[in-house]
């Protein structure tokens, strides 16, 4: 059923997405704790993960997922609650833990509703289990069916880099159950829960490009994140941004005040201005149909 704006209130709103693994924390989420459980070094469980990928033409993320539970036996309890548990120890840089908050109050200051979402590879589970879970309006990750023993038995979800870009389009038209063929329908000018323009996107890596590509080509906004304590970090988004892949990169660092939270600021104030006239572009396109 499509939902036109109006049948959600008279504010606009912004949706801002993020992936989680290096744009709102430091480390791979899967780094801190779970691979530490089963006895293994870090980049010896990548190394055999993405071995596993390489030599079975398999998806990345498959491979991942499967490694998990397979090492995972014998070792310790895999479940559902085991991961939420790994996922509530995942570090996030500065200011994450009060950011959305702040945004939110920002927003509702400049008359904009903000909603935010996660679009990532990592593992919803372990996401769910974070302090900041709560802040999200959909989270959108790999993740496992499990069987009637609570036990990850098959993948329920593989999200990639290319695949990303279809929640995207869920947002913008207020389709958000995965299951939900109507993404697929023809919508409207007015129509569009979030507009592409209403969309921010922040990334840290190439496996993030389709989406910031996707955004601002339709009008978006899409930034960049980097360590400061990485210097490889910083030349990636650097290069992004100068093959035109991003419009703004910033550090990853979201207290009050930082080059991030000023950078939302500003563009909810642009969000908050454009949406004026784009209010008074429909109502003089509408009285001009009616009259003539």
């Amino acid at each position: 059923m499509k939902t036109a704006r109006k049948e959600i209130g008279d504010k606009p709103i912004l949706a801002i997405c993020y992936d989680f693994d290096r744009t709102l924390s430091p480390e791979d989420m899967q780094a801190q704790g779970y691979i530490q459980s089963i006895g293994y070094d870090v980049a010896d469980f990548w190394k055999e993960s993405n071995s596993l990928a390489a030599d079975n033409d398999m998806d990345q993320n498959l491979a991942y997922m499967y490694t998990m539970v397979t090492k995972a036996r014998g070792r310790l309890v895999f479940n559902k609650e085991i991961l939420k548990a790994d996922g509530a120890k995942i570090k996030l840089y500065p200011g994450v833990d009060t950011w959305f908050t702040r945004v939110n109050q920002y927003g509702q200051e400049k008359g904009i509703t903000i909603e935010h979402y996660i679009i990532s590879s990592g593992l919803k589970e372990m996401i769910e289990g974070t302090m900041v879970a709560k802040y999200f309006k959909k989270i959108y990750a790999s993740s496992f069916y499990y069987n009637e023993h609570g036990e990850p038995c098959w993948p329920a979800q593989v999200i990639n880099y290319t695949n990303k870009t279809q929640f995207l389009f869920r947002i913008e038209k207020g389709i958000l159950d995965i299951n939900d063929n109507a993404v697929n329908d023809h919508f409207a000018e007015g129509e569009l829960r979030v507009p592409f323009r209403n969309i921010v996107y922040i990334g840290d890596s190439a496996t993030d490009i389709p989406c910031m590509r996707l955004v601002n080509s339709l009008g978006g906004h899409s930034v960049g994140v980097y360590d400061l304590e990485n210097t490889a970090s910083k030349d990636t988004v650097r290069r992004m941004i100068r093959d035109e892949r991003i419009r703004y990169y910033v550090p990853a660092n979201y207290t009050k005040g930082s080059e991030m939270d000023t950078l939302m600021h500003q563009i909810i104030d642009k969000t908050a201005a454009y949406e004026v006239l784009e209010e008074k572009h429909l109502r003089d396109r509408k009285e001009a149909v009616a009259k003539y």
